[in-house]
């Protein structure tokens, strides 16, 4: 699911919190320094302008757009941005204080001194966020890859390089008109052929397409059409403007190039806030509840079984991203070996997942002499769910969302073919629609891309909540788990 970026305030809200924090650190300085500490906020003619100041300071920035580019701007182009707001803030407070006559109570020192305080914090905390922002954005760059032609290959890798750097991170050129794999267009490699593009977007980590076409060039729109079936976000520049059953289009800019972007669905930063602030809070009640699960479970699987209690292994995120998933161990150690032998029993029709009613490779679960088949620790935190709950420290991490589709293994994703790659355009969940819609019912691996390609098409935080809600009363009645 693409991330749409927002417009306007928001956009630069963290840059408009820290001005005001560091306009009142500036009120209360330039206040101390003139009349000692004593709380200026107490004062009626000094508060009332703390409240004058905050809503100046915010009517300045939307008004004189000086967020605007502020990523962008270099050290000296940043001083100058803050010393006109620093300037017009200070005209205001003067006219304000004659508009009410208060100019012989308010000290100038106070009102010149806070200027000052002002000027000097902002600046130096405006190039500290922007450092830490900036090493951010690299982490955690936007993967793209180029589709275009030979002639315009090198312009377009130069547009992204100059103008959308902090944004992306090149995952490679597809050359449509020429076989130029395994060569390089300023250091950024070929990396497949119109024929072969599809499935490398399928193999490897790309979060997002840009296509570039000539002016009198036809789109590939077959190439465009299996992309999109993949689950990414393609961008077309705008020329021509296909239309795509069943996906989300809208007009942006990357780099110079307006493009229409084509995604399976799209959220806001907002949205996109709001449902991480969801998975912070609720991977913390679940990191605590894991602590004082792990006090209880560790020695059981311990007796039952000598290794580790925990158990990691590499799952396929957000588009491709790999990453160490934590459980609480519920099978015996030889496990992935014992898989092998046991494939022939595999409930899931197609081989795409793996799944047994009476699995041995759980910890506790024997078949005796008599036929009777009895259970143990793994079949019970299995069975109550509570060998998910380390995967509570993977949604803190942020490789992992409360809410999502199921994270494959390596050799279950290699299998996939374009139309399961989709169910990867969004995090990775600990529960989804799929788990509560009766996930032991099910052995159609096509009836889980689907379930979890309707959760992306139709997501809202109102469905997470519903999911949840779905999920909590699963676990208690223990409904759907194996």
């Amino acid at each position: 699911m693409y991330k749409k970026g927002s417009k306007g305030w928001f956009k630069h809200g963290d840059f408009l919190v820290l001005d005001l924090i560091c306009l009142h650190i500036a009120f209360v300085l330039s206040y101390v320094i003139r009349h000692g500490f004593i709380n200026p906020y107490r004062i009626e003619v000094y508060r009332s302008m703390a409240i004058f100041l905050t809503m100046a300071d915010i009517m300045i920035i939307f008004l004189f757009e000086t967020l605007k580019n502020v990523l962008k701007r270099g050290y000296y182009k940043e001083f100058a941005a803050i010393v006109q707001q620093t300037l017009i803030l200070e005209l205001l407070a003067t006219l304000y204080l004659f508009s009410v006559q208060d100019g012989f109570i308010y000290s100038r020192i106070t009102l010149y001194a806070m200027g000052l305080i002002y000027l000097l914090v902002t600046y130096f905390v405006r190039l500290g966020w922007k450092r830490l922002l900036r090493k951010r954005l690299k982490d955690e760059r936007t993967s793209l890859i180029i589709i275009t032609t030979e002639s315009m290959a090198e312009s377009v890798v130069h547009e992204i390089v100059d103008y959308s750097f902090e944004r992306y991170k090149l995952a490679g050129i597809v050359v449509i008109d020429k076989n130029m794999e395994g060569q390089s267009v300023h250091k950024i490699p070929v990396v497949a052929t119109v024929r072969t593009a599809a499935d490398f977007v399928c193999r490897e980590w790309v979060d997002e397409a840009l296509v570039v076409m000539p002016p009198r060039d036809p789109l590939p729109e077959q190439l465009i059409n299996q992309l999109s079936e993949t689950g990414i976000t393609v961008h077309i520049n705008v020329g021509q403007l296909p239309e795509f059953e069943g996906k989300r289009q809208f007009v942006e800019k990357i780099g110079r190039y307006t493009v229409l972007s084509t995604s399976i669905n799209y959220a806001t930063d907002k949205q996109l806030l709001g449902k991480r602030i969801l998975d912070i809070i609720g991977g913390l009640v679940g990191c605590l509840i894991t602590i004082v699960l792990f006090i209880f479970i560790a020695p059981a699987i311990k007796k039952e079984s000598p290794g580790p209690v925990f158990f990691t292994q590499t799952r396929i995120g957000k588009n491709g991203r790999k990453f160490k998933m934590y459980k609480f161990r519920s099978m015996y150690m030889n496990a992935e070996e014992m898989k092998k032998e046991l494939m022939d029993q595999n409930n899931m029709k197609d081989g795409m997942m793996f799944k047994m009613d009476f699995d041995p490779r759980v910890i506790g679960n024997k078949i005796l002499p008599n036929g009777q088949k009895k259970t143990g620790i793994g079949d019970f935190i299995r069975r109550t769910s509570l060998d998910e709950f380390p995967q509570f420290f993977n949604v803190l991490k942020g490789d992992m969302s409360l809410v999502g589709t199921r994270p494959p293994t390596l050799d279950e994703w290699e299998k996939y073919e374009l139309r399961h790659r989709a169910r990867l355009s969004i995090k990775p969940g600990i529960t989804g629609l799929w788990q509560v819609s009766g996930r032991s019912k099910i052995t159609d691996f096509e009836e889980v891309v689907k379930l979890d390609k309707q959760y992306i098409t139709d997501w809202s935080m109102g469905l997470d909540f519903r999911i949840l809600f779905k999920t909590i009363q699963s676990v208690i009645k223990k409904d759907g788990a194996k």
